[in-house]
């Protein structure tokens, strides 16, 4: 699911607690944007259209829910951006990452143990399959 810049906003601010109301919300985007309660609601309601949230009624407020977590906003973005800027292949990406983003020795301690992690699990898996 694609969400704009402005879906994650309201997002972040969903995942950072709920259930919660649009002036809750609201709250939370205080003096990050410059909405109107309306267009919160407008944008509510779009996100509930794309069943990324769930709207519930307590007496006459809306209550809202994330339906979509945040790790799935995550690896649906993610694979956008390889797509488009990486014609889909995560090496480049992960090439990138390394050498053009100067990553610290710790981060690149932290993916390598990462990607050890997944090697690791898939070895896992083809020895229970043997």
């Amino acid at each position: 699911m694609k969400l704009t810049d402005a879906e994650w906003q309201i997002m972040n601010a969903l995942w950072s607690g709920s259930p919660a109301t649009a002036r809750q919300i609201a709250d939370r985007l205080a003096g990050k944007v410059d909405w109107a309660y309306t267009t919160i609601k407008t944008m509510l309601t779009r996100l509930s259209d794309k069943n990324a949230v769930k709207e519930s009624k307590k007496g006459n407020m809306s209550v809202y829910e994330p339906i979509l977590t945040r790790q799935a906003a995550r690896r649906s973005a993610l694979k956008g951006l390889v797509n488009q800027a990486f014609d889909g292949a995560f090496g480049p990406l992960m090439h990138f990452l390394v050498e053009d983003q100067k990553m610290s020795d710790t981060q690149k301690e932290e993916l390598m143990k990462a990607l050890e992690h997944v090697e690791g699990g898939r070895e896992q898996k083809g020895a229970d399959n043997d």
